[in-house]
Formats: C-alpha cells, structure tokens, sequence
C-alpha cells in the first residue's frame, strides 16, 4: 500500500535529507534519532542541512507531511480496487501490515513519541486521521457515512494489534467480521 521511498543519491539534497529521514524515524523512532546520522546517511554536511531545515522539529513537519501524502495516496488507491469498504479495508490493511518493513502507524507511533511537546507535529497527526476518516466515509452510502468513526476505530485498533505482533490473517478477519456487523451487505 505505501510504495517504498528509493534513496537516490544524485537527488536533490532536501530529497535526500527526507527520504532519509522517513526511513529512520519510521524504523528506528524520531527521538532516537539524530539529526547527525540523517545528515551522515543523506550524504549532506551540516550547513546544507539547516539551509533546508532550520531545526529537526521542522524535518519532522516535513517527513510527516511527506508520509502523509504518500500514505494517503496508497490507502486511497487500495480502498478504490474494490467496491465493498466491508472488503476493501480488511484488504488494504493487511496488505500495509504485511510490508517487510510495516512497524505501525508513523503517526501513531509520532504521538506516541512526542505527545503534545510539538502543536504542530499534533494538528499534522489530526489532519491525516480525520483524512482517513473521510476517505472512509467517502466509501459509503450517505446514510451510513455517519458510522466512519466506529470503522476508524476499528481501523486503529487493528494497526495497534499488528504493531504488537499478532497474524494479519486474524486481524484482517476479524475486522471483516465487526465490518459486517455494522454495515449492510455490500456496503
């Protein structure tokens, strides 16, 4: 569902910088991370870095807004490829969890990081899940769009439960079962 991010080293040096630093803090946590390692991983020197991004609070802005383009785009186009949402979201979500290098929600796990010490890292995190919602929402008959926010919890709590290491074939089922107890067939 999310297309890996290339490094390209004849990229430009703000791409460089963001690729490289969606990776590392996707794998290895934000706070774990630090501006010197992107800036060694990125193959750029410390000045180039700050010309683009003045502090690593405004890099992670950038990564989360990037994330959340891409991430959006993928869920988009996975929801889409089929018409039921009852099928379409167990499917999407099982394909994200079964990635080589899926480690949860980047904007769950951002939350969980950060918590309210970035307002803006917060708003971005807001953005991107009402966004999911309406996306979902988007999927259904007007009649039932109101149910978006039960099936956005059960969307989250499926990511928490894949993040913790549990089957994404039991996950995926039980997800198409609580999706059938609140929407018609065929929605």
């Amino acid at each position: 569902m999310l297309a890996p991010l290339p490094f390209d080293p004849d990229a430009a040096a703000r791409d460089r910088l963001l690729v490289t630093a969606q990776r590392l803090f996707y794998q290895q946590g934000i706070r774990a991370t630090g501006i010197d390692r992107v800036i060694a991983e990125a193959g750029v020197t410390k000045v180039t870095f700050y010309r683009h991004f003045p502090s690593k609070n405004q890099l992670i802005l950038a990564v989360l807004a990037q994330r959340h383009q891409r991430w959006m785009a993928g869920f988009q186009q996975a929801l889409n490829s089929t018409p039921a949402l009852r099928d379409a979201l167990p499917a999407a979500l099982k394909s994200w969890f079964d990635e080589a290098d899926f480690r949860g929600c980047a904007f769950i796990n951002a939350s969980a990081e950060l918590g309210e010490s970035l307002p803006e890292v917060t708003e971005l995190i807001q953005q991107h899940k009402r966004e999911m919602a309406e996306t979902i929402a988007l999927k259904l008959a007007e009649s039932e769009r109101w149910k978006s926010g039960q099936i956005m919890l059960l969307a989250e709590g499926a990511i928490v439960r894949a993040q913790l290491g549990e089957k994404s074939e039991r996950i995926a089922a039980d997800m198409t079962a609580a999706l059938a107890a609140i929407l018609p067939a065929g929605a």
